[in-house]
């Protein structure tokens, strides 16, 4: 479209398809050549697969690229209800429609999900890459005892049953500067080509494609036991954070170390002068550290 934005290194995907998934559509783009070997790109909770557009070229020299907007998502269809085991079916699902095996990129949310679809799926993974995804700190002594998060829970979803789309903004910018709001480490010009992709233009102003009936999840957890999870995986993993504070992390080495000491096979790497988002920061640092490790 004449309107779209354009920013330095980022390139619109060459394909799109909708891949089927437990009865729902998931939208997948892709660069590169369709003969090269498969590689999957799994974004963060609220992002979309054109938050990877300017990490997918550098990769898609050497790679078939394929990036999915997860369920509720980007150009994914909506669901009913949201869990984190069916976010991760939909990746096993779409490794399966690739052929894999595959390499796995997954950011925040997404490299948490992507690193159980290995789990889950080994035979489909050759290795996996988890940029910054590694859950949250470990709960305060003012979390709420699970009856009372049940509780908020089911609140939320009864005040967000019917609500069909986000608030409207009057233009592309004032969406733009919402989402600087958040993640005030991304540049305005990226923010803008961002929101473009991630929205979708009324009549009454710009809105964000993706479902406000996912904003909340609840399941009986702690961050504890993500160590535990990490220990069944049984190929190789790389972790990828940056070096600067973020809103979303990175966690402190405190934290992060034993999650990943519960992995068998694993190197860290970190990308210096990036926050949460680490792939977008710095998009060239970041696919010379997959590259490389996709080599080892």
């Amino acid at each position: 479209m004449s309107d779209e934005p354009h920013y330095p290194g980022a390139e619109s995907p060459q394909r799109r398809t909708a891949v089927s998934s437990a009865g729902l559509r998931i939208n997948v783009v892709e660069w590169g050549d369709p003969a090269a070997p498969p590689c999957v790109l799994c974004h963060g909770m609220f992002d979309h697969a054109m938050g990877f557009a300017t990490l997918a070229p550098l990769l898609a020299e050497r790679f078939r690229v394929v990036a999915i907007d997860a369920r509720g998502h980007g150009d994914s269809q909506w669901a009913d209800c949201y869990s984190w085991p069916t976010d991760v079916l939909d990746i096993v699902n779409v490794l399966r429609w690739v052929g894999g095996p595959s390499f796995l990129v997954g950011h925040s949310k997404g490299g948490g999900q992507a690193t159980d679809a290995a789990t889950a799926a080994p035979e489909l993974v050759r290795k996996v890459v988890n940029i910054d995804g590694f859950g949250p700190p470990p709960l305060g002594e003012d979390q709420l005892p699970t009856p009372q998060r049940f509780v908020e829970f089911l609140d939320h979803r009864r005040a967000v049953r019917g609500v069909e789309s986000w608030r409207a903004y009057d233009t592309l910018d004032d969406l733009a500067r919402r989402r600087g709001a958040q993640n005030p480490r991304l540049v305005g010009d990226w923010l803008r080509y961002f929101s473009y992709h991630g929205a979708r233009r009324r009549d009454d102003g710009w809105v964000w494609k993706s479902d406000p009936y996912m904003a909340r999840h609840f399941v009986p957890w702690k961050p504890e036991w993500i160590a535990i999870g990490y220990r069944a995986l049984s190929v190789p993993l790389l972790a990828i954070t940056g070096t600067e504070r973020d809103t979303w992390g990175p966690l402190p080495d405190a934290v992060l170390e034993p999650r990943l000491a519960g992995l068998r096979d694993h190197d860290h790497v970190r990308i210096d002068g990036a926050g949460h988002f680490v792939h977008m920061e710095k998009p060239a640092e970041t696919a010379a550290a997959i590259l490389d490790y996709f080599d080892a």
